[in-house]
C-alpha cells in the first residue's frame, strides 16, 4: 500500500516503513507526527486505487521523527560579463527524516 502526502510544499510518494526526507518540521526526535494532507491512496492493484478532491477523506499517515540534518551544499555563482563582477554563495538546506510507521485508508 502506498499513499501520496503533501509536506512543505512538496509531494511524496511513500509505503510503510520507508524513509524519507522532507523540508524541516519543528518536532523533537522519536516524537509522531500525523499527516492528514492524502492526495492519494493505492494499493498494490489499480483497481484499489482512491484520488482525493482534493483530499483523501479519512485518511492519515503517521510518521515517527529519526532525525534532523543538512543536505549537501548549492554553489551559486552570479557573473556580470565584462564587469570584472563575481559572486559566490553557497546553501545547504535543513531537513527532517521520517520513518513511515503506519498508513490509515
Amino acid at each position: 500500500m502506498f499513499a501520496v502526502i503533501v509536506s512543505g510544499g512538496k509531494q511524496y510518494r511513500v509505503r510503510e516503513g520507508q524513509v524519507i526526507q522532507v523540508e524541516k518540521l519543528d518536532q523533537e526526535s522519536g516524537s509522531s507526527v500525523n499527516f492528514e494532507n492524502i492526495l492519494m491512496i493505492g494499493g498494490g492493484d489499480g483497481s484499489s486505487t482512491k484520488v482525493g478532491t482534493p483530499y483523501v477523506k479519512n485518511s492519515s499517515v503517521q510518521a515517527e521523527v529519526v532525525s534532523h540534518g543538512r543536505g549537501d551544499k548549492i554553489s551559486i555563482i552570479k557573473i556580470k560579463r565584462r564587469k570584472h563582477h563575481m559572486k559566490r554563495m553557497g546553501h545547504r538546506q535543513w531537513f527532517t527524516e521520517l520513518k513511515i510507521t503506519k498508513i490509515v485508508a
